[in-house]
């Protein structure tokens, strides 16, 4: 199974400027070994099961919650079953469409 989950969360009593917040939920993720791709607006990441999926969500809380008062999330998942590496699967799919060179 694939689940595919689109997320950005990030503190919003700290000013304009949140990177260093955010710097931490991505090496949490990082340091987890699953696959991720960071982009300006959120992160992509993809597990085998949802459980671990969840279970990413809830740490990138967790690095937030010790000294930030209000957090914003938004969490969208795509869960397909029989198949995997859809993180860079879904990308090649449309490019191969466009007639461009598939990404690596």
């Amino acid at each position: 199974m694939s689940v595919l989950v689109e997320f950005s969360m990030f503190p919003t009593d700290k000013g304009e400027s949140v990177s260093p917040y955010v710097s931490r939920i991505i090496k949490m993720i990082d340091q987890s070994g699953i696959p991720y791709k960071l982009t300006p607006m959120g992160t992509v990441f993809e597990t085998e099961k949802m459980e671990e999926a969840l279970d990413i969500i809830k740490k990138a809380y967790e690095q937030l919650e010790k000294d930030c008062n209000r957090v914003y999330a938004v969490v969208k998942f795509d869960i397909r079953k029989g198949r995997s590496n859809r993180l860079v699967q879904k990308i090649e799919s449309v490019e191969k469409k466009l007639g461009k060179k598939v990404s690596k």
